[in-house]
């Protein structure tokens, strides 16, 4: 489980098709003798299990293997090396809970439609898929690659969030523009109450 507070941005260094999916490696600032194979980190919002780590003077870095299913469901398909990933470590017991509560599972991918920056800040409109569009409310939470960010307004299928320059400062999203796709996962309460909602209409 993650929080949606980016922690490191990290970059790739290779990305190789195998055949149960993708191999990728990526360089990080995290001192990798401090996790263990097997830890989940969230890459660009997905929960990915480390497969390899090396702590290395030209750069430490860690691998992950993406199956089928996460290449269909996620942008990690298009990933390429020199690209810079959201990177965020699963949380801690007692550790602060500065965004909200996020999974690493995906729930689809949406598309940017919009870019406007202003001084103080970057609005950027998303286009969410279909099914997906009904769980994002005015005000509520999504991880939008990994970031926990806050809805300014939803229209349909389209909504909005204004990132401050901060957020661009230590995430990928300095690089993003209108065509993009990016993941997303909505706040888990409002799936489930979603799915509450729906058992008590048929009951």
């Amino acid at each position: 489980m993650f929080t949606g507070i980016v922690t490191d941005l990290g970059e790739i260094q290779s990305a190789l098709d195998i055949p149960a999916g993708k191999r990728t490696r990526i360089k990080t600032v995290y001192d990798t003798d401090s996790f263990d194979i097997g830890a989940s980190i969230s890459c660009d919002g997905v929960c990915h299990t480390v497969t390899a780590k090396e702590n290395s003077s030209g750069g430490n870095w860690f691998e992950v293997e993406s199956a089928a299913e996460t290449l269909a469901l996620t942008n990690v398909s298009d990933w390429k090396e020199g690209q810079k990933l959201n990177l965020e470590r699963s949380l801690t017991m007692g550790a602060e809970l500065g965004g909200h509560l996020v999974l690493g599972h995906v729930d689809g991918v949406a598309e940017i439609t919009k870019r406007e920056d202003y001084p103080d800040s970057v609005y950027f409109q998303f286009r969410a898929p279909e099914d997906v569009a009904k769980f994002i409310a005015k005000k509520g939470s999504v991880a939008l690659n990994g970031t926990s960010l806050t809805v300014n307004e939803v229209d349909g299928l389209l909504f909005s969030v204004f990132l401050i320059p901060h957020t661009l400062e230590v995430t990928n999203w300095s690089d993003s523009k209108a065509g993009d796709l990016v993941n997303l996962e909505v706040d888990m309460m409002a799936r489930y109450a979603a799915r509450l909602a729906e058992f008590t209409k048929t009951g």
